[in-house]
Formats: structure tokens, C-alpha cells, sequence
């Protein structure tokens, strides 16, 4: 992967806006940690975006100028910054991340791994650690949040995404990541663009894809299936293939829960990781609770006999 120079253009706007941040902040009388527990988030957040060193997102910029009386000044100068200019991709998924860019319409499915569209800076770093360190990890995480951007917007296109259980089951960088990952899922499906299902391990019955996919619809009416295998992306644009995995795709999303359903679950799966480290379903709950249930019957079933007294004759 290419590496960005850290004092090009990118790193200076985003330094700009972070100016204007802290400007505005301090005029309204305001520490980082007191604006961190209004907008919510945490302090080291707000403050490396003052740094330039994070890039927000832009309902991040519209909470500041709600709640610092700005006038929608951030959010106009969040519009108006390229975050990730001269950002390389792999040469693999160059062709990829083009499509993004263009896209008007994604769905996907995915397993073991949260969708690099949805991937929160602490996964994406923790996920790359385990195969790049130093300036080619930070370069490897900028290139996967600089896709993010395009359907992070107001009027980003549209996105459906089916989640393999397995994706919130599978530990990338601890608990802590992992339920910060859950929030960012929950966040993320209230925007109007965006619709995440979740296949449940409960249903073996679901007819999932051998391979995590993509089906990307393009202006002009292009349509083409991504699928990837270790080292490589592999696209196909035959009319009848891209049929029948769209076919297989709707019956997945139809028999998979609802996007209530959905929420219900990541909730669930998100408070496993903060009480426990480790995520426990409903179903394992209520199961551990019957367990229990039938012990403490057995312990009054197995009690010592007391001897009764007959009535005489």
C-alpha cells in the first residue's frame, strides 16, 4: 500500500477544522470532556479531531453546531473537506473501492467480519493489526474509512447489509471493541440509506451464500457480483449469475429477523460484552435459567424423607 505524506493537503484541512472546533468550543465556555458528555462521546475523541487526527463524521459536525450555536458552520466545512485524499488502496481491491465511489445501490452479505463499510476506526485497526504494523497499519485503516464516507452522507446511496451472526460473535480487539462496534451498528441503521439484518445461528435453515458477496448496481444500469477469496476480489457481470444470487439474496434477507428484530439482538450482544467480556444471547440466558430452574427442583425432590404420622385406628 502506498503511505500518504502526513503533512499534505488531507492532514491540513482536517487540522483546520479541528480549529475551528476548539474555536468555537472555548467560546462557548466548554472543556473536551464537556462537550464529549453533551454530544455523547468520549473526550479523547473530540479531542483528536481538534488535533486533526480523526475524522468525524457528519453528524458529529452537525452536534457541534447544535450545541455550540455555530450557525451550521462545521457542518458546512465538513461538506467541503477531502478526508482522505491520496488515500491507496491494495491493487486487488482498487477496482472495488472505484465501484464504491460510484455505486447507486449496494447489498451484501457478509460472515466472520463486520463489513468494511461499517467498521468502526478501533476494529478496522484492531482487524489490520494482525497483519500490519507502524505507517502500513494507519495507511491499511485510512483506506478502509475513506470508503465509509460516501454512504455516511445525508444522501448516501442506498445500502442493505445481511450480517452473519458469526460477525458479532467473532472477538476483533476485545470486549471494549467489540461494544463500541455493537453501538455503531445500532447508530448506523436509524440512517434513512441503511438496512441491517442479521442471519441468526438459530436458523440453520437459512439458505446463506458460500462466501461473503456483494451485489453493486452502478449508473447505467451495470450490475456486478464481488465475492473474495484470500488474496483477491472476483467480479462477474453475467446478467443470469447476477440474477440468481439476487434471488438467493432476497429470500435470506426475507427469512432473516427483522431490523427490529436485528436491534434487539446487537443490543443483547452488546451488553454480553460489557457485563461479561464475552457476548450470551437470550437464548442462552433463559437456557442457563431453566438449568437452574431444574436443579433447585431436583435438590427438593432429592431431600431427606421426615417420617409421618399415621392417623390410629
Amino acid at each position: 500500500m502506498g503511505r500518504r505524506n502526513a503533512e499534505g493537503p488531507g492532514a491540513s484541512t482536517a487540522a483546520v477544522f479541528g480549529e475551528v472546533l476548539r474555536h468555537f468550543r472555548e467560546a462557548a465556555g466548554l472543556t473536551q470532556e464537556g462537550l464529549a458528555v453533551r454530544i455523547p462521546c468520549d473526550r479523547s475523541h473530540v479531542a483528536r479531531v481538534e488535533a486533526g487526527s480523526r475524522v468525524p463524521q457528519d453528524t458529529f459536525a452537525k452536534s457541534c453546531d447544535e450545541l455550540l450555536g455555530t450557525g451550521g458552520v462545521l457542518g458546512r466545512l465538513w461538506g467541503r473537506i477531502d478526508w482522505y485524499p491520496e488515500v491507496e488502496h491494495p491493487d486487488w481491491f482498487r477496482r472495488r473501492a472505484e465501484m464504491d465511489a460510484v455505486a447507486v445501490a449496494l447489498r451484501e452479505y457478509q460472515e466472520r467480519v463486520i463489513p468494511g463499510l461499517l467498521q468502526t476506526e478501533e476494529y478496522a485497526r484492531a482487524l489490520f493489526s494482525r497483519v500490519a504494523e507502524g505507517e502500513d497499519l494507519e495507511e491499511r485503516v485510512r483506506a478502509r474509512l475513506s470508503r465509509q464516507q460516501r454512504f455516511l452522507a445525508a444522501d448516501g446511496p442506498s445500502y442493505i447489509v445481511v450480517l452473519d451472526e458469526s460477525c458479532l460473535r467473532n472477538v476483533v480487539g476485545g470486549p471494549g471493541v467489540m461494544r463500541g462496534q455493537c453501538e455503531a451498528l445500532l447508530r448506523l441503521g436509524r440512517r434513512p440509506n441503511i438496512r441491517i439484518q442479521v442471519a441468526p445461528a438459530a436458523y440453520p435453515e437459512l439458505l446463506r451464500p458460500n462466501v461473503s458477496m456483494s451485489l453493486i448496481e452502478l449508473p447505467g444500469g451495470e450490475r456486478w457480483v464481488y465475492s473474495e477469496s484470500l488474496d483477491r476480489g472476483h467480479f462477474h457481470s453475467d446478467p443470469v449469475l447476477f440474477a440468481g444470487h439476487s434471488r438467493t439474496y432476497d429470500v435470506l434477507r426475507a427469512d432473516s429477523l427483522s431490523t427490529r428484530q436485528t436491534v434487539a439482538l446487537i443490543g443483547d450482544v452488546m451488553e454480553g460484552y460489557e457485563h461479561h467480556g464475552k457476548p450470551r444471547s437470550r437464548r442462552e440466558a433463559l437456557g442457563q435459567e431453566q438449568l437452574q430452574r431444574g436443579k433447585r427442583r431436583q435438590l427438593r425432590r432429592s431431600g431427606p424423607p421426615f417420617p409421618r404420622r399415621r392417623p390410629r385406628a
